[in-house]
């Protein structure tokens, strides 16, 4: 017997124990399994494909990508009525709102989308429930895609040119080997989902360059991030190996795995997609502001031209990236992910597997999504492109901006253009 409504855990019961506790305190009691669950992974899995092979070639915007989708279905499941036709309609809502976001948004990927939305429409029953499930879908898509229209989250727009600043004693200046532009600075200008404004949670400055923790920060980053490092093990080496790609796409199993093991119903699986990837915006949005607010240089710019001990042939273990310090933007991520998994499915979870595409054959094994950022905290020093200081601030940064994602979610959710049954 599938269970009742009631007996399902609200969103809003989470969201209110995030709002109130300390992550990872809000872990909510197992309910009973819920319907819905095949359609919801089916079409989370063409959504990664779709933005594996038609994405766009900045992170940010393919987030957004992931958002808008997934705030279309949870808005059109949400228009379910009560019932036993409940399951179909969600179903129907949740296949057809991605479909209709993702066509718009990668629509070279028409063909396979189609075909995704002809295979599960096939298995839902025809009737009323399938037929105002597939139109709440197509409405909630085109209100999802007008509602952020002009959003500033488009390539261009994100890598917005940046004027560097004059070379001084911690002031960011592009780095070897490529001395690319500066990237991502237009993301701290770009409309936040539930972000009051970019520099809402903006950061404190960095530790100062005469600090102690500055020169601990630094004489880590020297030791364990140099490419030839005779202390860093094998096992950090890897570490390092394993979490350089692209956080969206690392973090694409994580989030899986929370969604197929929730207990949640369609609706309530496609609210947790979509404000991951909300909050995961915005998290990216402040992470820029806080970046380009202090401009603080690479760990390879101050060790081959700083004072202390300059030593112009040393060279990091991967290539640095082309933006600031301070945060670590995957440390900002992991701290965000951590935090929004942990008030919705709980801060623990059985063990599974992660791959990398950073680290060819290696598995890790994982069963918190706080050792997801442990190790990213560890493997931006041990890369040599991060400061300690500046992944510690940024889950700090993460966690601040999924907690108001937490507290806010209600204003995400609500179906827009439309009379509930």
């Amino acid at each position: 017997m599938k269970p009742s409504r009631s007996a399902l855990l609200s969103l809003g019961a989470a969201l209110a124990l995030a709002a109130t506790a300390a992550v990872p305190a809000a872990q909510a009691a197992p309910v009973a399994a819920a319907e819905g669950g095949a359609v919801v992974r089916e079409w989370y899995d063409t959504t990664a494909q779709t933005v594996a092979a038609a994405g766009a070639p900045t992170q940010i915007t393919n987030s957004r990508t992931w958002a808008i989708s997934w705030l279309a279905a949870a808005r059109a499941a949400r228009e379910a009525p009560a019932g036993r036709d409940r399951a179909a309609f969600e179903d129907a809502a949740v296949a057809s709102a991605v479909h209709g976001a993702l066509l718009s948004l990668a629509p070279a990927r028409a063909a396979e989308l189609d075909a995704a939305l002809a295979a599960t429409l096939d298995r839902i029953p025809d009737g009323p429930a399938e037929d105002r499930g597939v139109a709440a879908g197509e409405r909630q898509a085109r209100a999802a895609l007008a509602e952020r229209e002009g959003d500033g989250l488009d390539p261009e727009s994100v890598n917005a040119p940046f004027t560097v600043p004059p070379a001084a004693p911690g002031v960011w200046q592009p780095t070897p080997d490529g001395y690319a532009p500066a990237i991502q600075y237009g993301n701290r200008t770009a409309k936040p989902f539930l972000l009051d404004s970019p520099s809402q949670y903006r950061l404190g400055p960095p530790p100062a360059l005469d600090s102690r923790r500055y020169r601990a920060d630094l004489a880590e980053v020297r030791a364990y991030g140099k490419a030839d490092s005779t202390v860093r093990t094998p096992r950090q080496t890897e570490t390092a190996e394993f979490w350089y790609g692209p956080s969206l796409t690392l973090y694409t199993e994580p989030l899986r795995v929370a969604v197929t093991r929730s207990h949640r119903s369609a609706a309530g699986r496609a609210e947790l997609v979509a404000l991951y990837h909300a909050a995961l915006v915005d998290t990216q949005i402040a992470t820029s502001d806080s970046k380009y607010a202090y401009t603080r240089w690479r760990p390879v710019t101050a060790i081959r031209t700083g004072s202390i001990a300059p030593d112009p042939a040393w060279t990091p273990l991967h290539p640095t990236p082309a933006h600031p310090d301070y945060p670590s933007g995957h440390t900002t991520y992991a701290g965000a992910s951590e935090t929004v998994l942990g008030a919705l499915v709980g801060a623990r979870t059985a063990p599974f597997s992660l791959t990398s595409p950073t680290a060819p054959g290696v598995h890790r094994t994982y069963t918190g999504w706080a050792e997801l950022t442990r190790d990213n905290v560890d493997a931006r020093v041990f890369s040599g492109i991060h400061s300690r200081s500046a992944d510690e601030a940024g889950v700090v940064l993460g966690r601040t901006v999924a907690l108001h994602a937490l507290r806010h979610a209600d204003r995400l959710f609500e179906p827009r253009g439309t009379d509930r049954p």
